[in-house]
């Protein structure tokens, strides 16, 4: 029998119960049994993976790892997969550079494939990294087939505060956020911009987001999300707008105004 979360409301008070449950609920879906074999699987087969071709013609172990990054859709496009992975990160000509979604990056780089002459699958831990990741990624799945938006909120918690502590300009990691489908929703709503937004070349793009984060979280840095309280204030406001938006297109006649009084209250 399946496993699928309770989540009894939607938007802010959903979200307060979701974290209250987050532990017992994510423990109760990992005792499924085809994700404990899973699970077993990776763990058995991943040390002797030497290539990204043994990878992608590994069809289990290669869902698995896609999963774990949230491509899995991506699993029958196996001669794109393996060109990801082969060209690595170091070079700025490498596919995964070249691609604006930088989830495709992260992948590359964890594996190593095209990096180091020994892959990252050879490291004794790494089998633990990849898996706290995938569970993480299935646990968001299933509760997005419950509620998306609380979906979108496990992501944007777990991505902006990993992306805000790393070692690159602020800048840059705001073009990041622009290369994450999943943490852009969430930023975008938070912050109210529209989705139009993504016509503007990426320089100006990158100064609206600025702009607006200044206004609404009193600084224009990404590096302000190393504060739980930051993540937690942009994850409010982006259920607060979405319910708002959800109750407008139920009600017409509350639009606007219900909006504005929900952002005020956070």
């Amino acid at each position: 029998m399946s496993f699928a979360p309770v989540i009894p409301f939607s938007g802010i008070l959903g979200w307060e119960f979701l974290k209250r449950s987050e532990a017992t609920q994510s423990a109760t879906l990992m005792r499924q049994a085809a994700l404990v074999r899973d699970e077993a699987y990776f763990r058995e087969r991943i040390g002797g993976i030497d290539t990204a071709e043994d990878l992608v013609s590994d069809r289990r172990l290669l869902r698995i790892s896609l999963e774990a990054f949230g491509l899995q859709e991506d699993l029958n496009a196996r001669a794109f997969i393996r060109k990801v992975l082969e060209e690595g990160t170091l070079k700025t000509e490498a596919l995964a550079n070249r691609l604006t979604d930088t989830r495709y990056k992260e992948l590359s780089a964890a594996f190593g494939f095209g990096n180091f002459s020994v892959p990252s699958t050879k490291i004794s831990t790494f089998a633990d990294g990849i898996m706290a990741r995938w569970k993480e990624a299935r646990f968001e799945a299933a509760v997005g087939s419950v509620n998306n938006d609380m979906r979108l909120a496990l992501n944007a918690r777990r991505e902006l505060s990993d992306l805000a502590g790393e070692t690159i300009s602020d800048r840059a990691k705001w073009f990041r956020v622009l290369g994450n489908p999943p943490l852009w929703e969430v930023m975008r709503q938070a912050l109210g911009l529209p989705k139009s937004l993504g016509s503007l070349d990426l320089d100006r793009q990158v100064s609206v987001l600025e702009t607006r984060a200044r206004a609404v979280f009193g600084s224009e840095k990404v590096s302000q999300f190393a504060e739980p309280a930051k993540v937690e204030q942009a994850i409010r406001r982006f259920l607060a707008v979405s319910s708002a938006q959800m109750a407008a297109v139920e009600n017409p006649a509350l639009t606007l105004l219900q909006s504005a009084r929900l952002s005020m209250r956070l």
